[in-house]
């Protein structure tokens, strides 16, 4: 299996970014994971103007045949558990690539919604882009302990 983490802008905190590098190394004995970084849209126009060029500027990089995982508020909470069960079964469904989106700073577009597999919300507290990277990481690297009996969910 394959991840592909689609974000726009690139990461600017030094410290999430080390965090984020320490995860995908502590992963790598897993699954593949890649970071595909788009343009962030920004500037002028309305928040919805803004989020459907975002969406536009995202969905042009999905991969063709990947399974889209949208990162929203308005997703599916899971527990990591749950997580790992969700992961297990797109293995079992014979799914090669995920493609797992986290939208810009004004959210998806309705259409992008629509056109993602899956909404998943990480909280109902809302985080900074750059940590909602960090964050996900952190429970795909959980996941995978948890279906390897690691010890690292205890």
């Amino acid at each position: 299996m394959h991840f592909e983490i689609i974000f726009p802008g690139k990461t600017r905190e030094r410290y999430i970014l080390e965090g984020m590098n320490e995860y995908l190394k502590r992963i790598s004995r897993y699954v593949k994971v890649e970071f595909r970084v788009v343009r962030e849209h920004s500037g002028k126009g309305s928040e919805q103007i803004i989020r459907a060029g975002q969406a536009g500027e995202i969905v042009r990089t999905l991969p063709p045949s990947a399974l889209v995982v949208g990162l929203d508020s308005r997703g599916r909470q899971v527990s990591s558990e749950e997580l790992a069960d969700m992961i297990t079964g797109w293995e079992n469904q014979g799914k090669d690539k995920i493609a797992v989106v986290i939208g810009g700073p004004f959210g998806f577009s309705e259409d992008f919604r629509n056109r993602a597999d899956l909404l998943l919300s990480l909280s109902k507290m809302t985080f900074p882009h750059d940590m909602v990277r960090l964050i996900f990481l952190e429970q795909l690297y959980r996941a995978y302990s948890i279906k390897a009996g690691g010890r690292y969910h205890k």
